[in-house]
């Protein structure tokens, strides 16, 4: 599946199971390393999704959601 049309549950999911593998060990450097770099666009995806359902909540509220 293209990561563009993972959901934020879908690469979320991933992510949890990529750092299980990392954290587990017995991968060898090249591995370690395509583990590590599918971790970090994963972890980019997840925050593109949020920050994009945080934009839709600002506008839906005239920009009071998540404001301390």
């Amino acid at each position: 599946m293209n990561d563009e049309r993972l959901t934020y549950e879908e690469a979320r999911a991933e992510l949890v199971a990529t750092v299980e593998r990392l954290e587990a060990g017995g991968a060898t450097l090249e591995e370690s390393l395509k583990l590590w770099e599918r971790g970090e666009a994963l972890a980019d995806l997840c925050q593109a999704h949020l920050e994009g359902a945080r934009e839709r909540l600002q506008a839906r509220t005239g920009g009071e959601a998540g404001e301390d």
